[in-house]
């Protein structure tokens, strides 16, 4: 029987098309596996030499360390603290401005996790602030 006979059966499957295609895409994750890091956003905020903060009787300063440590107005906020604890002490400093729509800055060190500093802008938002900022870098002092 030559081949594209009428009535030819196939009896296999040719798999080697198959594993070529299997190969080159175990090869293309091989390659592309290691730069794949998911693990946090590696973001370098821009550096500032003549920034300067508002009256802090009109804002609400919150600062984040490399470490994680939080500060507001200067204040540090106990390590173990959550979320609520946060928002308590916003919604007081809220009340003692006199005024719910207080803006907020956010200074975060160059280190700091990003999960951290998200942290403390969703606190924010869950007692109402409307108005905040994130200041950059100010090479080494906020």
């Amino acid at each position: 029987m030559a081949i594209g006979e009428v009535g030819q059966t196939f009896d296999e499957i040719n798999v080697t098309p198959l594993t070529d295609v299997f190969l080159v895409l175990l090869v293309i994750m091989i390659l592309i596996a290691p730069l794949i890091d998911k693990s946090d956003l590696k973001i370098q905020p821009p550096e500032t030499r003549h920034a300067k903060k508002s009256d802090e009787s009109r804002a609400i300063f919150i600062d984040i360390d490399k470490n994680g440590s939080i500060a507001v107005n200067n204040h540090k906020i106990p390590p173990g603290a959550g979320p609520e604890e946060l928002q308590s002490i916003i919604k007081d400093l809220q009340k003692r401005a006199g005024r719910d729509d207080v803006p907020v800055t956010v200074n975060a060190d160059a280190m700091a996790k990003q999960r951290d500093v998200v942290a403390v802008m969703a606190a924010a938002a869950a007692v109402g602030i409307k108005r905040m900022r994130i200041a950059t870098v100010q090479h080494g002092s906020y």
